[in-house]
């Protein structure tokens, strides 16, 4: 087994108790969880390092991998500083073993990034990327833990998941600063992929799938934002439009180059 196999599958294999532990009866942030959490971190980190090392590689598997492994990240880090950030476990570690087989499917043949912007501008802009689609992510997973308990409080009818999730309050805090910071980094996200294109091909403003995409997504949370200072917009017309935002985003590039290898 050659070792991209290897660190391939120790990257999925430690999703896979990271995914487990949160769902256990009477869940609670100890040892185990840090240890799980701790291996994920460990085991994501590595393997994406070790595809991306010399130059940022292009297919589909790796830009995954290293979302995987961002979003790894900044959840250990919430789950350390925020006391209620970690009970989005349940929702979110599923998800990215799921996103980490897709990845380990979709890997090809990996090919270095071409083109004539300088590599400060793509590095800063892949580093804004996925800062991005991993805030996102767990903004997207926090709003869905607000559906998920506002539906239950009205059904009055609590599930095994709800009670392992934050509470409305909680979720919508989380939700809300997640958001915020998501925003602010797709802006520069927007920004430096503008310049990157400039670079690139002497055009500042090309209107592809990517853009248009993002500049929606980047449109609907503003609106979002202001909609909650303003008008007080929360609860599950809020998380539907964070999880719209996201769904957007994820077609924005992975999606959408993922779906045309599959069809194509």
């Amino acid at each position: 087994m050659s070792t991209p196999v290897l660190l391939n599958a120790v990257a999925l294999a430690s999703l896979v108790p990271a995914a487990l532990v949160p769902l256990r009866g009477g869940a609670r942030r100890d040892a185990a969880f840090w240890i799980v959490v701790g291996m994920a971190v460990i085991a994501t980190s590595v393997f994406s390092l070790a595809l991306v090392s010399g130059a940022w590689q292009t297919d589909l598997g790796t830009a995954l991998w290293v979302s995987v492994a961002t979003t790894t990240v900044l959840f250990a880090v919430l789950s350390a500083v925020v006391p209620s950030g970690w009970r989005l476990g349940p929702l979110l570690m599923p998800y990215l073993a799921a996103v980490g087989l897709v990845a380990s499917i979709a890997r090809g043949e990996p090919r270095p990034m071409a083109g004539g912007a300088p590599a400060f501008w793509i590095d800063l802009h892949i580093l804004v990327s996925v800062l991005t689609y991993a805030l996102l992510t767990l903004a997207a997973v926090a709003s869905l833990a607000v559906f998920l308990q506002e539906r239950a409080l009205k059904r009055k009818r609590p599930t095994r998941l709800t009670r392992m999730l934050p509470s409305v309050v909680d979720s919508e805090r989380l939700s809300g600063w997640l958001l915020l910071s998501s925003e602010v980094i797709l802006g520069l996200g927007i920004a430096s992929g503008l310049a990157t294109q400039y670079f690139e091909t002497g055009v500042v403003w090309k209107l592809d799938h990517k853009t248009l995409l993002s500049l929606i997504a980047f449109g609907l949370i503003s609106a979002l934002l202001l909609g909650h200072r303003v008008c007080g917009v929360r609860g599950r017309i809020a998380a539907r439009v964070v999880l719209v935002a996201y769904l957007l985003l994820v077609l924005a590039f992975p999606g959408v180059k993922f779906v045309t290898q599959v069809v194509l």
